[in-house]
C-alpha cells in the first residue's frame, strides 16, 4: 500500500484493489483565511483526481474543497458517503456533480477485490459540522486508519476492522479558542497554553489507544496570510495561539513515547508500507527545504503571506453586498425566530441574550423568549463583533453552519460573561430546520445516564455529561475533579458542576456517603 501525502488531511491511498483520494484541499478555505501548511499548490492534482474513490470526511472548508473537486475530480468517481444524519454534505457533493455515491454504514466493510474499507462516522452536535468520520483500509498487504480531526467514542469497534500498521491523526487544533477573545493578554496565553495542552492529551490518548507502531501527525496546522491575522500561526508571536505543528508534536510524543515511531507527513510524503515494513521519502520538497520551512517558520511564512495575497483579494471581491442594518435584521429575524422556537433545549441551554454587532447593525437574540431584536441595553451572556460583508455573504448564500464559515475565519471578536456555551456554538451551526431538529432529539436522548461506576474513591455516572464517553476508560480524578481525557472537560465531584462549560452537572458521591443530593443529578435538557 502507498500513501502519498497531499497536504493537510489530504492523501492518496494506492491499494491492491484500487486508489481512494482523500480530503484534498488547496484553495483558502473559511472565507481567505486558512491556507495549507506547507504550500500544497505544486502538487499534480490532476494525477491524484483520477481515483477510484472519494472520501471527504466532513463539510468543513479546510477538508471539502469545492473548486478543486470540480476542477479536478472526474464526476463518475465512486464517493464514499459517510452516514450523517442530515444530507448536507450529499447535496454539496451533487450539486457539483457527483452522482456515484457509495453510501456506508458505520461499522459496515465494504469490499472490492482485496480492498476492504470502512467508514466510521460520529454524529454528535460537536462533530466537525454536525458529523466527521474515519476511514480504515485494509488491502491484505498492510492497514491503516485515516481519522484525520474526527474523536470516536467506541475505539473497541473502529479497531474491531483490523490493527493498523500505519495511523494518520490530528494533532493541532481547529478552534477560534481563545485568539479572539476579548481577553487581557496575559490570560489568553495561559488558555493557549492549557489548550496546546488538552490538544496533545487527546492526541497521545488515541496513539496510546490505537497502538500502531507507526504514527503520522497531519490535519493541520494551517497558515493564516490575513495581515491580521498573520500572528496567529503556530503558537503565536505572542504566544496566544493553539496551532501544533508537525515537528512540535513529534517532538513531544518523542518525549512522552520514546519507543514509538513518528514521521513528518507532508506534501510529497510517500509511505509505502507492506505489513511491518514501512518507507519513507520526499517527493515535492528537498530536505533543506523542509528544515527551512519548520526552522526558520516564521521567515517562510512571510514569504508565503507576501506571494499570496492575490488570492485574499480575490475572496474578499467574491463576498456579497453588504446589506442596510434594516434590512439584515428584518432577514435574520425571519430566519432565525422559526428555529428558536424549535429549538427548545437549545434555548433552556443558553438561557439569556445574545448581543451581536454586525457592521451598523447591533441586535439581540433573546433565546429564553426566542426572539431576535435591535439591542435595546439588555445584559448579555456573549456579545459578537463580525463584519457586515461576511455575515451579508452568509445571508446570500444561506450559509447554514457559521462555525465552518464566520467563526473559523477568526474574523471577529467576541466576548462572555461566565463559562464556554456548549448550545449557543451549537445553534450557530444548526441553521436549518432539519439541524435544529437533529441536535434536539439528540440531546434528549442523552439524559439516558442511569448507571453509575466507581473511579478511585468516587461514585459517579458512567457516560461522560459532555458526549457520553465512557469514563472507566476515559476518566481520570486528582483532588476531587473529574477530567474526561477526550476533550479536557472537568467536574467538581462534590458539587457535580461542569468546571469547563454551563450545564452539564455530573451525578457523584464519594465512596461511604450517601447518594448525591438532587442538585448533582443531571438536569433535565
Amino acid at each position: 500500500m502507498r500513501i502519498t501525502g497531499l497536504g493537510h488531511a489530504g492523501m492518496f491511498i494506492e491499494t491492491a484493489g484500487g486508489s481512494i483520494l482523500c480530503d484534498p484541499w488547496v484553495k483558502p478555505a473559511f472565507y481567505g483565511s486558512w491556507f495549507p501548511f506547507p504550500d500544497n499548490r505544486p502538487i499534480d492534482w490532476e494525477k491524484y483526481g483520477k481515483a477510484d474513490f472519494l472520501y471527504v470526511s466532513h463539510r468543513h472548508r479546510d477538508h471539502f474543497d469545492p473548486w478543486l473537486l470540480k476542477t479536478y475530480v472526474p464526476k463518475d468517481i465512486a464517493v464514499l458517503l459517510p452516514d450523517y444524519p442530515t444530507d448536507d454534505l450529499e447535496q454539496d457533493l451533487r450539486g457539483l456533480g457527483f452522482e456515484n455515491i457509495v453510501y456506508t454504514h458505520a461499522g459496515e466493510i465494504i469490499e472490492r477485490g482485496p480492498l476492504k474499507m470502512m467508514v466510521n462516522p460520529l454524529r454528535a452536535p460537536s462533530d466537525g459540522p454536525i458529523g466527521d468520520s474515519s476511514l480504515s483500509v485494509d488491502d491484505g498487504t498492510a492497514s491503516i486508519l485515516n481519522q484525520n480531526d474526527s474523536h470516536p467514542l467506541d475505539l473497541e469497534k473502529l479497531l474491531g476492522f483490523s490493527k493498523p500498521d500505519a495511523y494518520f491523526m490530528q494533532t493541532s487544533g481547529a478552534i477560534w479558542w481563545p485568539m479572539v477573545y476579548d481577553l487581557p493578554q496575559e490570560a489568553k496565553q495561559n488558555f493557549a497554553h492549557l489548550k496546546r495542552d488538552a490538544q496533545n492529551k487527546r492526541a497521545m490518548y488515541y496513539i496510546e489507544k490505537v497502538g500502531a507502531e507507526h504514527v503520522f501527525p497531519m490535519a493541520g496546522p494551517p497558515m493564516f496570510l490575513r495581515d491580521e491575522l498573520f500572528a496567529y500561526n503556530g503558537y503565536g508571536l505572542n504566544g496566544d495561539a493553539i496551532f501544533t505543528d508537525q515537528r512540535q508534536f513529534l517532538a513531544h510524543m518523542a518525549q512522552q513515547r520514546p519507543a514509538q515511531k513518528g514521521y513528518e507527513f507532508l506534501p510529497g510524503t510517500v509511505v509505502e508500507v507492506n505489513g511491518n515494513e514501512l518507507s519513507v521519502t520526499q517527493t515535492l520538497y528537498a530536505d533543506e527545504e523542509i528544515e527551512r520551512i519548520f526552522g526558520d517558520k516564521w521567515t517562510y511564512l512571510s514569504e508565503q503571506r507576501d506571494a499570496r495575497q492575490a488570492e485574499i483579494a480575490e475572496e474578499e471581491a467574491s463576498r456579497a453586498a453588504i446589506l442596510p442594518p434594516d434590512e439584515m435584521l428584518a432577514v435574520l429575524k425571519d430566519w432565525w425566530e422559526p428555529l428558536l422556537r424549535r429549538g427548545r433545549i437549545l434555548r433552556e441551554g443558553v438561557g439569556g441574550n445574545v448581543r451581536f454587532r454586525i457592521g451598523e447593525l447591533d441586535m439581540v437574540v433573546d433565546f429564553p423568549k426566542a426572539k431576535v431584536r435591535a439591542y435595546a441595553g439588555e445584559e448579555c451572556l456573549y456579545w459578537y463583533t463580525i463584519p457586515a460583508d461576511l455575515v451579508s455573504t452568509n445571508i446570500r448564500d444561506r450559509e447554514i453552519d457559521w462555525s465552518n464559515s464566520i467563526f473559523l475565519s477568526m474574523q471577529f471578536a467576541v466576548g462572555r460573561s461566565g463559562k464556554f456555551n456548549e448550545f449557543l456554538t451549537t445553534f450557530l451551526k444548526c441553521l436549518s430546520r432539519d439541524r435544529i431538529e437533529y441536535v434536539e432529539n439528540w440531546y434528549a436522548e442523552q439524559s439516558d445516564v442511569t448507571e453509575d461506576v466507581q473511579l478511585a474513591e468516587w461514585v459517579v455516572q458512567r457516560r461522560c455529561p459532555h458526549l457520553r464517553a465512557d469514563l472507566t476508560k476515559t476518566g481520570k480524578i486528582e483532588d476531587g475533579v473529574l477530567t474526561c481525557s477526550l476533550h479536557d472537560w472537568k467536574w467538581d465531584l462534590t458539587s457535580g458542576q461542569c468546571l469547563t462549560s454551563n450545564g452539564h452537572p455530573i451525578r457523584a458521591h464519594h465512596v461511604g456517603d450517601a447518594v448525591s443530593h438532587e442538585a448533582n443529578a443531571p438536569a433535565a435538557v
